[in-house]
């Protein structure tokens, strides 16, 4: 029996040490030098085998390497020690070794709010039907949870054959059968789970690998850009109507890249390598990190790629609003998509014992509370954070049978509901605290529960200290059309200034990010909680991942109506037609406290579908002009190389500001001179002699000039050049930021581009 002991107990160090020395290694994700691979290399992925199984002590350099990549990235994702890590940076042939990185989601009556149902625009003489027949030339690939294929908003009803061209193919994984679950709407399905793996085998949660979406965001995603047509579409019966996506006739390609605990850079930089071979002819990715140099980031290295492929790359702006400088994926060639709020809204009541009524929102869809007035409590628990309505906070001798105020923040708002139910109460009041201010957001929770802002919060919360016998109840108004004001700035959606490159204004536009009903997953409820077994074919989700896929399925339109328009003219035409008036014809305003609005909140402003199909002029810019403005930002050739793969870039040619880059609009940083002049040019996209006049919007402490103040264009796709010079007031930059406009008008069109200014101390 010892001798056995000692063998079991021999054998379990053996396993922990070999379980330390797997679980030691991480992924890197390697850049190699492309062009310097020797010939007796049949391939890269050959030669990045070799390189590794040389200069590493891998025992199998080819069970090491998790991803090769080519279109996206010179280089190869690897599990690998510190050390392993270590020698490959010394060797000559790699340009850099990386981290892997952790990218978190950013979490219908849209196209009727944006237009879409009657579009009247014409782009070559013809209407909606055409735009819709062309854009089934058009690919989406969507890059998230994955794809829950039984979903009526990915049927192929009507559709025409997939384009030849079309090289990617549906993945088959124990739940996903490719003759089963993929047609002419749904035309690629695949996923890419080795970056998470490695984090699983360091403690993360395994989970079964398929395109499958058993989370619900990327079904959500996927129809919000593309999805079909469906009929009588709702969640439990909010919302109810027609629910479709911004291009029906657009064809999806699904690209799994995130799981339960986030989203792997190595994964997500394989999907944009895959669907760039694949063939999609735009990205959408409602996903993202902080803000880091160009040369760090996993997205936008993968979508300088994709763009210099003629590939619309559409990323949300992040979910980390209203602080000011908390966007994500801000690269130039991104569009950089901020949240709005659409005319719909989802009335909930709190009536308080006093007689006081304050409206909310909520999806609750359950049994009502009826008219009785009941008990109300808040901070009724066993710790400190029983305000907040933690987990394992709230004390149910205290709650049973109550309404329980709680404040927003920290834990999600349907766990905060989970958790009072769990406990006894029978209805929440979530008030919102400064951090959101005023902003409402509708959730289908499992008990009776009302969403109010700060200011009917802060109420509430004295009513409960102070009254003697605090009582309230509950009660639901179901779905209201017609909303003023509308479009409002979501105060979730995060804010400029762009603090990567503070000469590029973002975001770049806001769409539809609040309460928006979209496909979702059969394998979740709509809280997305695992208690949670109601089951729904649509559900309502708010953020900027929301509002990121209506511009993803707005660019497939204008990419079928204009095939040989680029990216960035794409991108032009977005934001130069974008509103800043909402429909009581007031300046946007801000959720957060409804102050007005700023480009830094808002970009150019809210997308104008209609609008953007017919632009009259563009600002176009080349993957030249993007190195170019690589090379302004001071950094080494190196590092350019890595965003730009080019073996011979030598930044001879590079912008003295990285603001001169041609770009839609302009961020004015006033330092050492009072003097700042970019020069800009536009491209006819209109008609052969349109002729436009300037005029300029500029607060009282800066001088602006353009010159020439008209631009005439001869024929369609003449460019003409103006150059713009700002001079602020001595004594200016009391104020942080000031903001105003540029626009190029004629009868028919108005090409606007929005200014921010800021001083910088010296």
């Amino acid at each position: 029996m010892a001798t056995r002991l000692a063998i079991c107990l021999c054998a379990i160090a053996v396993f922990q040490s070999c379980l330390v020395a797997v679980t030691s290694k991480q992924t890197y994700i390697v850049q190699m030098k492309h062009h310097l691979k020797p010939a007796d290399y049949a391939t890269h992925s050959d030669w990045y085998s070799g390189h590794l199984q040389a200069l590493t002590s891998a025992e199998s350099a080819a069970d090491s390497i998790l991803y090769t990549y080519d279109a996206a990235y010179h280089g190869f994702a690897a599990a690998l020690s510190p050390e392993e890590a270590e020698s490959l940076r010394q060797s000559d042939a790699v340009v850099g070794v990386y981290e892997d990185t952790v990218y978190s989601l950013h979490t219908t009556r849209t196209p009727e709010f944006l237009g879409l149902e009657a579009v009247d625009g014409k782009w070559a003489g013809h209407g909606l039907e055409e735009l819709n027949q062309a854009s089934q030339d058009v690919i989406v690939g969507v890059l998230d949870t994955g794809i829950w294929p039984e979903s009526k908003s990915f049927a192929d009803a009507g559709m025409t054959d997939v384009p030849a061209r079309w090289r990617g193919e549906c993945e088959a994984a124990a739940d996903f059968n490719p003759k089963i679950h993929c047609n002419k709407k749904l035309i690629g399905a695949r996923f890419f789970s080795r970056g998470y793996n490695m984090m699983a085998a360091a403690g993360g949660k395994k989970e079964s690998k398929s395109p499958r979406d058993d989370d619900g965001h990327g079904t959500h995603t996927a129809s919000t850009a593309a999805g079909s047509l469906v009929g009588n579409a709702s969640l439990l019966g909010y919302a109810s109507g027609n629910a479709r996506g911004m291009a029906p006739h657009a064809r999806v390609a699904a690209y799994r890249v995130c799981w339960s605990s986030g989203c792997l850079g190595s994964d997500i930089l394989a999907a944009m390598d895959r669907a760039i071979q694949d063939g999609v002819d735009v990205l959408s990715l409602s996903l993202g990190g902080g803000s880091a140099p160009y040369s760090r980031d996993t997205i936008a290295i993968g979508a300088f790629a994709a763009m210099e492929k003629g590939i619309f790359v559409s990323c949300s702006a992040g979910n980390s609003g209203p602080a000011k400088a908390s966007l994500a994926n801000v690269a130039p060639w991104i569009m950089t998509v901020g949240a709005g709020t659409i005319d719909r809204d989802f009335p909930a009541y709190a009536t308080l014992g006093d007689g006081r009524k304050f409206t909310g929102v909520s999806l609750y869809s359950g049994r009502g509370m009826g008219s009785k007035l009941v008990e109300l409590v808040y901070n009724k628990g066993t710790n400190s954070s029983a305000n907040l309505c933690m987990a394992g906070s709230l004390d149910p001798t205290a709650v049973r049978g109550k309404v329980v105020v709680c404040d927003r923040g920290i834990s999600a708002r349907v766990d905060k509901g989970a958790v009072v139910k769990e406990a006894g109460g029978i209805g929440m009041i979530l008030a919102n605290t400064a951090a959101s201010g005023e902003e409402l957001v509708a959730d289908s929770h499992l008990l009776p529960a009302v969403a109010v802002g700060k200011k009917m919060g802060d109420v509430i919360r004295q009513y409960v200290k102070t009254a003697k016998n605090p009582t309230a109840a509950l009660s639901f108004g179901g779905t209201v059309l017609n909303v003023k004001p509308s479009p409002v700035v979501a105060a979730f959606s995060s804010r400029g200034p762009n603090m990567v490159t503070p000469q590029i204004l973002k975001p770049d536009v806001i769409g539809p990010g609040v309460n928006i009903l979209a496909a979702w997953s059969g394998a979740v409820g709509p809280t997305g909680l695992e208690k949670d077994t109601r089951k729904t074919q649509f559900n309502i989700m708010s953020g900027t991942s929301m509002s990121c896929p209506h511009i993803s399925g707005l660019a497939a339109l204008l990419k079928a109506a204009h095939p040989a328009w680029s990216p960035s003219a794409i991108k032009s035409a977005l934001m130069t037609t974008a509103y800043t008036v909402d429909n009581s014809n007031s300046p946007l305003r801000d959720a957060a406290d409804y102050s007005l609005s700023t480009p830094l909140a808002h970009g150019a402003g809210h997308v104008d579908p209609q609008k953007a199909l017919s632009p009259g002029l563009v600002y176009d810019a080349s993957p030249d002009d993007y190195v170019a403005f690589l090379c302004s930002l001071g950094y080494t050739v190196e590092m350019v190389q890595v965003v730009a793969k080019r073996p011979n870039v030598t930044c001879a040619r590079k912008f003295r500001d990285p603001g001169q880059l041609n770009y839609p609009s302009f961020s004015v940083l006033f330092g050492k001179s009072r003097v700042v002049r970019y020069t800009r040019e536009l491209t006819n996209v209109d008609v052969s002699g349109s002729v436009y006049k300037v005029a300029v919007e500029a607060p009282k402490n800066v001088v602006v000039t353009v010159k020439p103040a008209t631009l005439a264009f001869k024929k369609v796709g003449d460019k003409l050049r103006y150059t713009v010079t700002f001079v602020s007031a001595k004594g200016a930059g009391a104020s942080r930021n000031e903001f105003g406009s540029i626009t190029w008008k004629n009868e028919q069109h108005q090409v606007r581009s929005p200014f921010s200014y800021s001083w910088t101390r010296v």
